[in-house]
């Protein structure tokens, strides 16, 4: 494989190397998934599940392949290989009689299916998800999509940016009287691969460990981001309370990003009265806590738009270096905002190896969360399409001539 080539007077000089391990036994080592999801959301689950050791077997069209295959930037495939490590690739067409009964062999070996398509595309396909549970009925069947499998709106395109809207999350997002703001990442297809993750592990639990069935899991893209938006449903319920654009959560009213003296950024989040009052004395403005706007948390939050006006007059009066020097001393909590330049630079990232160079010259951030006894690891790269079909189908009993058969078909 070739090696990427960088400068060495760059952020990238230096960063922590590592080696493909693909004979390392994460925790769910035996667990094997057909992964015959597109994009974000199913990318994002295969990826924790392959970082913590599952055998992610990537279920493609021949020829084709996943649309992050194609997905570059500036020619370079980012995406793919950034989504595609820690999974096998194998090429098939169960859109077909025989490609079908191929996924069925299939699933008899594997103990999770994720799939993300419209609903209704997985039973024109291939009968549903009971067809599936016919030839496994430990299977666990994920089921990712925009609106869910019911409801007036499941039978509708749904992609992360309309979900994100219908979560509440972009009507938030903003400057006060500003314009919504979406999202500068995939967010609900991340937060939604996360959460189905967490789910499908429940269901596999809940197959061997209690000794039922293998199950459904439905995962909208919506609901998942909107189960993080904090109490604001039971805030409004309550007391009538509404968020505005640009409003904060109301737990913290020292908060936000503030620009220094050298054009830097930081960030503050003073949640209590205790760490606000020291942030106030730290900057010897404890004559704050005498103006009533400023004297409670409860007076500062309905005054947050003077507050942070306050606050950025005093953000400027020191350069980033000397406003973190002072975070230090006076052990307020204040972070500088990084961006990828100084992430890839930056001594904590690269003591955590939070950002790893592989032996192949690709630069990845490395698999998290860490396990202390069972670590997540990344054992392979992002693979070639169909790189794996004689490992895969060889399992099957396929030989090399039944596959070229297949091949020349056009199923695999």
């Amino acid at each position: 494989m070739a090696s990427i080539e960088q400068p060495a007077a760059t952020p990238l000089a230096g960063l922590p190397r590592r080696q493909y391990e693909p004979g390392a036994q994460g925790p769910l080592a035996g667990v094997r998934v057909l992964d015959l999801t597109r994009l974000v959301s199913g990318a994002q689950l295969g990826l924790v599940l392959g970082d913590l050791g599952a055998d992610v077997v990537k279920v493609e069209r021949p020829g084709v392949g996943d649309p992050f295959r194609h997905t570059t930037v500036d020619g370079y495939d980012a995406y793919w290989k950034a989504y595609g490590r820690n999974k096998r690739s194998i090429t098939l067409d169960y859109g077909r009689p025989e490609g079908r009964e191929l996924l069925f062999r299939l699933v008899e070996t594997a103990d999770l299916l994720a799939e993300n398509f419209t609903p209704g595309v997985l039973e024109r396909l291939v009968d549903g998800p009971e067809a599936l549970l016919e030839h496994n009925a430990k299977l666990v069947i994920v089921r990712i999509s925009g609106w869910g499998q019911t409801g007036p709106r499941s039978g509708q395109p749904g992609f992360g940016t309309l979900a994100e809207a219908f979560s509440g999350f972009t009507y938030l997002n903003g400057d006060p009287g500003g314009t919504p703001v979406q999202a500068p990442m995939s967010l609900a297809d991340t937060v939604a691969g996360t959460y189905a993750a967490s789910a499908a592990l429940a269901a596999l639990w809940e197959a061997r460990v209690n000794g039922g069935d293998g199950q459904v899991v439905d995962v909208s893209l919506f609901e998942p981001l909107f189960s993080i938006m904090g109490a604001d449903a039971t805030a409004y319920a309550a007391r009538g309370r509404l968020r505005s654009r640009g409003d904060g959560a109301g737990v913290s009213s020292v908060r936000g990003a503030f620009q220094t003296r050298d054009d830097h950024w930081v960030a503050i989040s003073a949640a209590t009265s205790e760490t606000a009052a020291r942030f106030f004395a730290a900057v010897s403005r404890e004559d704050l806590l005498e103006d009533p706007r400023f004297a409670t948390h409860e007076a500062r939050v309905a005054h947050r738009g003077a507050l942070n006006e306050v606050l950025a007059a005093e953000f400027r009066r020191f350069t980033r270096a000397e406003i973190l020097m002072l975070a230090r001393e006076h052990r307020l909590t204040i972070g500088p905002v990084l961006d990828m330049i100084d992430a890839l630079a930056d001594e904590h990232y690269r003591e955590r190896e939070t950002i790893v160079e592989m032996e192949d010259g690709v630069v990845l951030q490395n698999a998290v969360p860490r396990l202390s006894s069972t670590p997540a690891v990344i054992r392979r790269p992002a693979p070639a399409l169909g790189e794996h079909n004689a490992e895969v189908y060889g399992e099957l009993g396929l030989g090399a001539r039944e596959l070229a058969r297949l091949a020349e078909d056009g199923v695999v």
